[in-house]
């Protein structure tokens, strides 16, 4: 049954599977009243979609790719969902992944989201997503599936991924983030502290550190 207290939405989806893009396209279309819908299918393109048509919605995956024909990765989703956050404060967004752990990485941002914003797993059903849709428009905040609770600063990010996804020691990282090696010994400390991570006997902490922040969505 079609949603008649809402007409004429201008929704945005960014998503690269196609099947999942065409049975999405669907629900809205049988949901809403005459919404118009715009797709995409890499990141640079959704901003461009946002920037176009000034949305009330998108609904977007986090797993894509950064051009046409690129190699989808989390972090070009967080970059999309970091640009319409900062640039529409109003835009109301709903977040469909395999992958919403990741989205701690801008707890933040979100929190001081003005919009709605929702979440729903990929696996979910389509009534699921639906009912997130229309809270999202509704202006709510839903996160309640992950935990989101995390206060995490950029730089501890830039540690964690320098370190886990580049290979580099604390000589490096100092030297490439332009800070000294005890503040990046001072970031390890708040990272483990926020993980929950202390000094044990026979405990590898850079080991722990890794599969924790791996857990908490905090790199890949």
């Amino acid at each position: 049954m079609k949603d008649k207290s809402v007409s004429k939405l201008k929704i945005v989806i960014v998503d690269d599977h196609e099947l999942i893009l065409q049975g999405t396209i669907s629900a809205i279309q049988s949901h809403f009243l005459a919404p118009e819908i715009y797709t995409a299918k890499y990141a640079t393109a959704g901003i461009d979609l946002v920037q176009e048509v000034n949305p009330d919605l998108i609904l977007m995956d986090l797993s894509m790719p950064q051009i046409l024909g690129g190699t989808a990765y989390t972090e070009y989703g967080l970059q999309l969902l970091q640009y319409v956050i900062e640039h529409y404060p109003d835009l109301n967004i709903t977040v469909q992944s395999s992958f919403l752990k990741a989205i701690v990485r801008l707890s933040l941002e979100i929190e001081n989201h003005p919009g709605g914003f929702t979440i729903a797993d990929k696996s979910s059903s389509i009534e699921i997503l639906l009912k997130r849709l229309d809270w999202s428009i509704q202006g709510v905040h839903y996160t309640q599936d992950i935990q989101i609770d995390l206060q995490v600063r950029p730089e501890w990010i830039e540690v964690l991924k320098l370190a886990f996804e580049e290979g580099l020691q604390d000589k490096m990282i100092a030297q490439t983030m332009h800070r000294s090696e005890r503040m990046i010994g001072h970031y390890w400390s708040k990272i483990r502290d926020v993980l929950g991570i202390y000094p044990e006997a026979d405990k590898n902490m850079r080991t722990l550190t890794y599969i924790e922040a791996k857990k908490a969505g905090l790199i890949d």
